[in-house]
């Protein structure tokens, strides 16, 4: 029988290596779950189980690995509020994907994308034409925020029609 120790520290390194592939695969997949996402999500939750519990199928095996869980994801928090460098590796940074009506389209490459998807966003937030927009920000956590208010209130400048801009 495996000591909790072990499920403890097979349970950090399970947790760290989907943090970091969450990481370098992209992280629009959290906020703009789609179906296949979410089977993909419950089908990693249940590959790796085995790895962490190995053969503690035991309630306390689970409640070992939950707690390993819980308490390495308080410390993972504590860490990341006191480094910004940290967080900013773990939870990468805001993106720009639209500024005064221009879609930013090497931007929406670079976190994959695609227009459709930033549209969708767009009418989440009520808004209906690109030209509306004047910022819209792929946050940290995944979520596309989008800024239109101040654009209608500047009158004296003139609206761009839509385009899409590559810039390098």
């Amino acid at each position: 029988m495996e000591s909790y120790f072990e499920i403890v520290l097979r349970t950090i390194s399970v947790y760290l290596f989907i943090i970091l592939a969450i990481r370098l695969f992209g992280k629009t997949e959290l906020a703009q779950l789609s179906v296949t996402d979410l089977v993909f999500i419950l089908l990693i939750s249940n590959s790796v189980q085995n790895a962490m519990v190995g053969p503690d199928t035991s309630l306390a095996g689970g409640l070992t690995a939950a707690g390993g869980l819980f308490l390495l994801n308080f410390i993972i928090k504590r860490i990341t509020y006191k480094s910004k460098s940290i967080s900013k590796f773990l939870q990468g940074e805001p993106i720009m994907l639209v500024h005064d009506g221009v879609i930013l389209k090497n931007h929406l490459e670079k976190v994959r994308l695609t227009e459709e998807e930033l549209l969708a966003a767009m009418r989440e937030h009520g808004v209906n034409s690109i030209r509306k927009v004047d910022l819209a920000v792929l946050e940290a956590d995944g979520n596309i925020s989008i800024l239109s208010d101040n654009y209608q209130q500047r009158s004296s400048r003139k609206r761009r029609p839509h385009k899409i801009v590559r810039k390098e």
